[in-house]
């Protein structure tokens, strides 16, 4: 069991939890993830590790209640138990001083890009944060990512804070300016991976992404979480989970990843709600 020591709202739907995992909190790099189960019969879900604090025990999840799993993940308090955690998982972000490095995160995206902004900044690159929401009210980690960065950029859909626009405008308005951009790193939804990757194409810049593709035990033996590669398959949770995002079939992700739909607005729909601190039936499909 791993017990949740503290619970954060940082949004609507999007929690922060801190959980005690000594041995992952000892050894987890940048760009590392867990996988977790919260019940017996419940779905493998991977997380990005946020953060860890070696000292106490605890590594940082942030995730968004999409599905059933998040949902029912939300639905934890501090002092309750998360019956599995396997990690650190993936290969570790190769990070050196590239010079001028650009991250990007979009919606929950932010948060496996803090990590790798952490880690940039420390290795002494000048880091450029570009983070884009919906909305002001479900934009996260802004404070953090200021202090990882040496300078920050807000897009906004609606305008409501920062520019209005997408996080792929204030990258082409980068790129024209006078800034050498040495590398690009996007973390969000597929959709906006790609884009990315289509704006630093003609550059030749190089850039990275870390694919969320559906995954199940982790360790390359399943082939759930496949991906075409340079027309090769390639297993994101051993061989990523970031790729140069120039060679990735971003189109066959996006199928793969609505493989399960139907199963999933299911199990969504099975759900029990009930008011007390355990917000769900005890886990029923």
């Amino acid at each position: 069991m791993f017990t949740i020591v503290e619970k954060k709202v940082l949004s609507p739907g999007v929690f922060q939890f801190k959980v005690l995992a000594k041995k992952i909190a000892e050894k987890r790099r940048p760009g590392q993830f867990i996988i977790l189960r919260v019940y017996d019969e419940g779905e493998r879900i991977p997380l990005t590790i946020v953060d860890s604090a070696p000292e106490k025990g605890t590594i940082t999840l942030i995730f968004q209640q999409v599905g059933k799993t998040t949902t029912l993940l939300g639905g934890l308090n501090e002092g309750d138990d998360i019956l599995d955690i396997v990690g650190p998982l993936g290969k570790p972000t190769h990070i050196k001083n590239f010079g001028n490095a650009v991250v990007i995160g979009g919606g929950i995206g932010i948060a496996p890009v803090y990590p790798i902004a952490k880690g940039l900044k420390k290795a002494g690159n000048r880091v450029i944060s570009i983070l884009g929401a919906r909305n002001k009210d479900i934009l996260i980690l802004e404070d953090e990512m200021r202090l990882v960065s040496d300078d920050i950029q807000i897009t906004t859909d609606d305008g409501s804070y920062g520019k209005k626009g997408f996080v792929t405008q204030a990258l082409q308005e980068l790129i024209d300016s006078e800034l050498k951009v040495n590398m690009v790193l996007g973390v969000g939804p597929i959709p906006m991976m790609k884009a990315l990757c289509e704006v630093t194409r003609p550059y030749n810049i190089n850039t990275l992404v870390s694919l969320n593709p559906i995954m199940v035990d982790g360790t390359g033996m399943c082939g759930a979480c496949r991906i075409s590669f340079d027309g090769k398959i390639r297993f994101v949770c051993v061989d990523g989970p970031e790729f140069d995002g120039h060679r990735v079939d971003f189109d066959e992700l996006i199928r793969r990843n609505r493989s399960y739909f139907r199963e999933e607005k299911a199990a969504m729909e099975s759900l029990t709600y009930h008011e007390g601190p355990r917000c769900y039936e005890r886990f029923e499909s």
